[in-house]
């Protein structure tokens, strides 16, 4: 088993930045990548950004150059730095955890909310 969790989340103005970040602990070396993923009110999760053990991350469009995804193995924890903050990313934001045999592993969520 594999636990994830998550911090960092908070209020923050337009514009302004926040860093998520997301403790592994257990069967580490069952994952073969890690991602962020958000879900707003009345809308369906999405994947946000991913990062896997080998290869290039990737991000969703509506990210793209504003978020960055990165790793620190020697701590197990993967980071979500969230620049030029918009009201449409308000959203609760899950980290996940994808196994070898694609099964998911997620975090319990933390609220980002962009309002001024």
């Amino acid at each position: 088993q594999v636990q994830l969790v998550e911090s960092g989340g908070g209020l923050v103005q337009p514009g302004g930045s926040l860093r998520l970040s997301c403790a592994a602990s257990g069967s580490i070396f069952s994952i073969a990548a890690m991602a962020w993923y958000r879900q707003a009110p009345g809308k369906q999760r999405e994947l946000v950004a991913s990062i896997p053990r080998a290869g290039i991350t990737t991000y969703a469009d509506s990210v793209k150059g504003r978020f960055t995804i990165s790793r620190d193995n020697a701590k197990n924890t993967v980071f979500l730095q969230m620049n030029s903050l918009k009201p449409e990313d308000t959203a609760v934001y899950y980290c996940n955890g994808r196994g070898w045999a694609s099964q998911d592993y997620w975090g319990q969520g933390t609220q980002v909310t962009v309002s001024s």
